[in-house]
């Protein structure tokens, strides 16, 4: 299980910088995007899989997965509806959830919006959904070209949602902040008038 000194360390980091750090991979697809672009996300994540068009289990994941936790949810490629809402949000953060990443749809927005909740989706969607609980909870899922385990980290900011393996969490953020130091003498570099050619040397490599 991640340490509190973990997760803060790993809260520094943008989502792009770890996926790099991490040799590119951990990455949502790219339409998961959060509904309020302001809001960042670092937790344990508490794996769901849903049923396309049902959201029991998202009923059952709150109630089930421990403060702290970050739902994260597959939708069985079912987008067309609205998964999660207000009052599952209400009794997400009452029970110490501290965010959502769903492969699938919200609605609500407005509401979820001002309680502050993060939720990271594909978008907005106000049709309804069943309540077939085919599926799994704190099993792993797949979601894009990333499998998430329960217990792996999820990094979520504007561009987007990253997941870090839990095996992996302190190699994260030693190579991300060796990332962000070079990142560092690269900007200064090309603050002082060297361009990105020069300092890589493409110009020498490509011919321009």
């Amino acid at each position: 299980m991640a340490t509190k000194a973990q997760l803060d360390a790993l809260a520094q980091f943008g989502t792009a910088t770890i996926h790099e750090a991490l040799g590119q991979i951990g990455n949502l697809p790219s339409a998961i995007k959060p509904l309020d672009p302001k809001v960042k996300l670092c937790g344990p994540a508490y794996t769901v899989k849903a049923k396309a068009m049902m959201n029991i289990n998202f009923h059952r994941a709150y109630a089930y997965a421990k403060p702290g936790d970050v739902i994260v949810a597959d939708c069985s490629g079912g987008y067309e509806a609205g998964y999660w809402g207000d009052l599952l949000t209400a009794g997400a953060m009452k029970q110490g959830i501290i965010g959502l990443a769903i492969d699938g749809c919200i609605r609500d927005a407005d509401e979820i919006e001002a309680l502050g909740f993060p939720v990271f989706s594909r978008g907005l969607c106000i049709k309804g959904t069943g309540k077939d609980p085919e599926g799994s909870l704190n099993e792993p899922i797949t979601i894009g070209d990333t499998t998430i385990y329960p217990g792996d980290i999820v990094i979520g900011d504007r561009d987007g949602v990253m997941i870090v393996p839990k095996d992996r969490i302190d190699e994260a953020i030693e190579k991300s902040r060796a990332r962000e130091a070079k990142e560092a003498a690269t900007r200064a570099r090309l603050n002082a008038g060297e361009t990105s050619l020069q300092i890589y040397e493409w110009d020498k490599k490509f011919g321009y």
